[in-house]
């Protein structure tokens, strides 16, 4: 053995114990150190990356693409491309400013119509310039743009692009919610479809006795029984011998208080022989209907004419031939005399505030009034 070996076998020995037991404690023990530092580094390593991400955030947080990171095309374009109001792509309409901000649809006739409720010029929120109807434009790049973007179905979390989702969810998703073909006799299952065969091998109701399926059909005509009272009620009044419609223009103006309020009135017109006005209101005269989320319109038939005796009419609000508003008729009765010329403000019978906001937005809302004289 040379000197070298003896100096090192007397600096692994140690008084008292073997050379056998010493080695597997040296070994032992730098196993244990190797370890510990590679848990360190390890560590280190992960701090130097960043916090781990919560598991209780959204996934888009997660995955959104750090400062300095470029990320995906498509996220990237997320941000250039979305609406200046609510931050999100939009779903239909792309509408621009003089300076080339976007708002989606949506927003666009909002802005418009809180800005008719508060007497002020509609801005963009960006750049604070005028927007209007006639000053802004659809952009149709940003539509076809958007359109192509990938987006995730919400039943089979599959990219799908936007222009093709609808179609897809509509009729090839094998997860998008359906219902049994036995709806229509009770049956109130809903699922998947990719399980609606194996449903319906084993639904229930096709074996249901007759009692029990008349009184499943007889909730089911209650429903049915009110839309077809509507349309006989209005195959009825055509009947009439003395029927009048015209095309009405409502048209915005303040009232004389403090705190000024909008309503619309229209220009006196004449129908069956006799002078009448329109008036309408937001949110029955609300004070700040520009504060509240939904939003209505409900307005009043005002007879102008003097007359002998009492005219009992019928009369209901359509839309007009050149506006793309919902509205579903109701008829309304009302006995006009010289004591009772008004009627009560009863609602306009929009679908939903999306809908009113069309109608605030634009410079004049155009309906259609039909009044029918019911003969005595």
């Amino acid at each position: 053995m040379s000197s070298m070996e003896e100096r090192d076998v007397g600096v692994a020995a140690a008084p008292g114990s073997s050379s056998a037991g010493l080695g597997v404690g040296a070994v032992g023990a730098a196993a244990e150190a190797v370890a510990g530092v590679a848990a360190m580094q390890e560590e280190v390593g992960i701090r130097r990356e960043g916090p781990e991400p919560d598991p209780d955030e959204p996934p888009k947080k997660r995955m959104k693409v750090p400062e300095g990171e470029s990320g995906k095309l498509e996220e990237r374009l997320y941000s250039v491309l979305c609406c200046t109001v609510c931050l999100d792509l939009p779903k239909a309409s792309v509408y621009q400013c003089t300076n080339g901000h976007l708002m989606c649809a949506g927003c666009f006739i909002h802005l418009l119509a809180d800005s008719r409720l508060k007497e002020e010029q509609a801005t963009c929120p960006n750049c604070r310039c005028e927007i209007s109807k006639n000053l802004c434009c659809r952009n149709l790049a940003v539509e076809k743009a958007v359109s192509e973007l990938p987006t995730e179905c919400t039943f089979c979390l599959k990219q799908f692009p936007r222009s093709s989702l609808e179609r897809h969810q509509k009729e090839e998703c094998q997860d998008r919610v359906t219902q049994c073909k036995y709806k229509r006799i009770g049956c109130p299952w809903q699922g998947p479809f990719h399980e609606l065969p194996a449903h319906e091998s084993e639904c229930s109701h096709p074996t249901k006795t007759g009692t029990e399926l008349m009184g499943i059909l007889g909730e089911m005509d209650q429903s049915h029984r009110r839309d077809m009272q509507l349309y006989n009620s209005i195959f009825s009044l055509l009947c009439y011998e003395k029927i009048g419609f015209t095309e009405v223009q409502f048209r915005p103006y303040r009232t004389d208080d403090f705190i000024t309020r909008l309503y619309y009135e229209t220009p006196r017109f004449t129908v069956l022989n006799q002078t009448w006005v329109l008036k309408a209101r937001v949110n029955d005269s609300e004070r700040n209907p520009n504060l509240s989320c939904k939003r209505t319109l409900s307005f009043q038939l005002i007879l102008k004419s003097k007359v002998n005796s009492a005219l009992e009419c019928s009369f209901l609000l359509l839309k007009g031939p050149y506006d793309d508003v919902r509205i579903k008729p109701v008829i309304h009765h009302h006995s006009f005399s010289n004591d009772t010329n008004e009627t009560d403000y009863v609602p306009l019978p929009i679908s939903d505030s999306v809908e009113c906001n069309k109608l605030l937005a634009a410079k004049n809302i155009n309906l259609r009034l039909f009044i029918f004289q019911v003969q005595k």
